[in-house]
């Protein structure tokens, strides 16, 4: 497989067309094998996972390179969702494929500020969520994004109760085009596109968004049992076992 003189796309990470003698360190066979598992897959497949298919000792990175030059310039793209690839339609003819776009699932008012907060403010748990909306989150709100895919269990805040600690997942990124959530508009950016009134308090920021997968320094592991069941106990006040 060649890229030919195709544009290259660049990729975070990925910048810079690879030299012939690069592109000869990648068989042909790898390349397809990669190309179909991307093809084939329902969701972004994780790098490692893609690995895992591959001869050992194969530059997965490199042969990512070298997809991402031959589709760049074509009807599909080679995109970076978190740590996880797949194929997107090229922006530029999406407009063209509106008729065939299936009609994405409608959040509502409480979902969209929930998943929001969650996005700038992972690890967050109910509480703090209702305490920076100013309003009661019900269950059935974090239940809808948890079955959207948008949001994830991440774990339990070392706290008492031990509430449920929430965060986005790669499945958020992908539906938002974001690489990660890192690349979410900060106060500035949303000031400037209308999205939150410029005269906001003084000393109100954003914090830096991170989806970083592991368990923070207050958290702990979700343990056994139902934990969404534990998350309604807790955040009444039940005491946690």
């Amino acid at each position: 497989m060649s890229g030919g003189d195709e544009p290259f796309l660049p990729v975070e990470g990925l910048d810079g067309r690879p030299t012939p003698e690069e592109a000869a360190r990648v068989p042909d066979r790898v390349l397809r094998v990669i190309e179909a598992s991307l093809f084939a897959a329902p969701e972004p497949i994780d790098e490692k996972v893609l690995a895992a298919r591959l001869p050992l000792g194969t530059d997965v990175a490199l042969a990512l390179r070298l997809l991402a030059g031959f589709y760049a310039g074509r009807g599909v793209n080679l995109v970076r969702v978190g740590e996880a690839w797949a194929f997107r339609t090229a922006p530029d003819i999406a407009a063209a494929l509106s008729a065939e776009a299936r009609e994405p699932r409608k959040l509502s008012r409480a979902a969209i500020e929930t998943l929001a907060i969650i996005a700038y403010h992972q690890p967050a748990t109910r509480a703090e969520i209702e305490e920076i909306r100013g309003v009661a989150t019900s269950r059935g709100t974090l239940e809808t994004l948890l079955e959207a895919g948008y949001i994830r269990l991440r774990g339990r805040r070392k706290a008492p109760g031990r509430p449920v600690t929430f965060g986005t997942t790669t499945a958020f990124l992908d539906h938002f085009a974001l690489e990660s959530v890192s690349d979410l508009p900060g106060l500035e950016e949303l000031k400037g596109a209308g999205l939150l009134d410029a005269r906001l308090p003084p000393g109100l920021d954003l914090p830096a968004p991170s989806d970083d997968g592991a368990l923070a320094a207050d958290e702990e592991p979700l343990g056994e049992g139902d934990p969404f069941e534990a998350l309604s106990t807790d955040d009444e006040g039940g005491a946690a076992p």
